[in-house]
Parts: structure tokens; sequence; C-alpha cells
């Protein structure tokens, strides 16, 4: 039951915070909605920010580790790589648009909790994708260039959908949670990966098995 009460809970928070702001819900606001009383939600998570914190790192947990076991894969060639990155951290994405909204925007605010965030699970997440571009350079899958700016590029892609999720469905009519979305926009970045990011250059298959 308890276990029923906190899905609850963290459900309606998300809904409600990806709605009306983070400031602009209350713990009754989020009771009400998971019916549940405020006791409860002190009880699994103590306060508001403490229900935050867990709706951050549940985020960002599950982002990283998709990262990380498509890192698992860097030997195959960086290009395959940072294709498998991209398709599982945006299939994430989708699956949990509300999620990812909220906390997409939460983001943009200096607060202890998203410097926090920054100073780990950031900067894991610019380490495998430095890693991976380095990697593409040196086996000549990728044109040499500024890693920083190829991070924002990548990450521009990937999150600009869910940052602005009220005009993308208001003014163009499109839905990051529905699958047609998903397998069109998916493609649109591996565009930017083939076109942009890669050389046409032969990869060294040599140079890759170690």
């Amino acid at each position: 039951m308890k276990k029923d009460a906190k899905e609850a809970i963290v459900k309606a928070a998300i809904s409600l915070f990806n709605s009306n702001g983070y400031s602009g819900t209350s713990i009754r606001d989020i009771a009400k909605l998971a019916k549940v009383n405020s006791a409860t939600i002190a009880y699994h998570f103590n306060n508001k920010p403490g229900l935050l914190e867990y709706c951050f790192l549940h985020f960002f947990e599950q982002y990283l580790s998709r990262i990380e076991e498509a890192y698992t894969s860097i030997d195959q060639g960086a290009k395959a790589c940072l294709k498998q990155i991209v398709a599982d951290v945006f299939h994430y994405q989708c699956e949990n648009s509300e999620l990812t909204s909220f906390v997409y925007r939460e983001m943009s605010m200096d607060s202890q909790i998203v410097r926090e965030i920054m100073s780990t699970y950031s900067l894991k997440e610019k380490y495998y994708l430095q890693k991976i571009f380095e990697r593409g350079f040196e086996w000549q899958e990728f044109r040499p260039h500024s890693i920083p700016y190829l991070i924002i590029q990548l990450k521009s892609l990937l999150m600009m959908p869910f940052m602005n999720s009220q005009y993308m469905r208001e003014v163009l009519y499109i839905f990051p949670n529905e699958r047609f979305f998903e397998q069109k926009y998916l493609k649109d970045i591996y565009s930017w990966i083939d076109f942009t990011l890669c050389t046409d250059l032969p990869i060294q298959k040599s140079a890759i098995i170690k």
C-alpha cells in the first residue's frame, strides 16, 4: 500500500509541477490529486523540496544509466555508439515527457539542487560524450570540431521538444509523447550525426579493434 501511495504521489507531483510549475504547486494540491493526506507525503519525502529532489534524482539516474549502458559499445565505433545513446536517451525522454519537460525547465534555474545535479550527473554525461567525440576524431569517423560546441548542438536537439512542449503542442501540433514523433525526430538527429558530424573518410577498423 505504501508503495502504491508513493507512486501516486510522484505521478501527481510530476503532473502538477509540469502544468503549474514547482512554485505554483502546493503539498495540498499534490495530496488531493494523489488521493492521499499530507502526512503521507511527509512520510515518504519529508517536504516539497524532498519530493523535487526525488524527481530530479529519479530522472537523472535513469538518464545516465542509458548513456553508461550504450557506451559499452564504443569499440564498435564512435558513430554507432553515439546513435545508440541518442536512441536510448530520446526514447526515455519521450516515454517520460512530463517529467522530462519539468526537469529541463527547472534546470534553467540557479538553485542548490541544480548545482548539485550539474556537479554530478551533468559532468558524467559530459565525460561520456567527450570520450565518444575524441574516439570519433581519433578513428576519423567525425570531422574535427570543438567538443563543447558539439555537445551544445546535440543537447539542443535532444532537449528542445521538451523545453518548449507548450509551443510544440499549441503552435506546431506536435506531441513528444507520440511514437510517430519519436521515430521521425530520431531520424532527424541521425541526419545531424551523419551529415554534420561525420566525415566521408573510411573508418580505420584496425584502429577500433584493440
